[in-house]
């Protein structure tokens, strides 16, 4: 269950941070340089439900992996900061290998 529900949570988080960069440097541009406002909007809301659902997997995944409170929420806090999954993924590739 450790493995499994580490794995389906560092998906999760590459999944949602993808989708902030597809926001940042795709749909935002073509709403401002190319007039083209449903982008954010399609976009936009796809990046809200992944981040939403990204927020549950947290609390999962702390439970799942019995994660100490601190890290669940360092995690918590890197959900907030842009990129932060991608930090909060390399450290939790080193807990998968252990």
């Amino acid at each position: 269950m450790f493995k499994n529900a580490l794995k389906q949570f560092r998906v999760l988080g590459i999944l949602e941070g993808s989708s902030l960069l597809v926001l940042l440097f795709i749909a935002m541009p073509l709403k401002y340089f190319m007039d083209m406002p449903e982008a954010v909007s399609v976009f936009g809301m796809i990046h809200g439900i992944l981040f939403t659902v990204y927020c549950v997997a947290i609390i999962y995944a702390a439970f799942a992996v019995r994660w100490p409170f601190r890290f669940t929420i360092g995690a918590f806090v890197a959900a907030f900061i842009p990129f932060g999954n991608f930090i909060l993924d390399s450290r939790l590739k080193l807990l998968e290998t252990n």
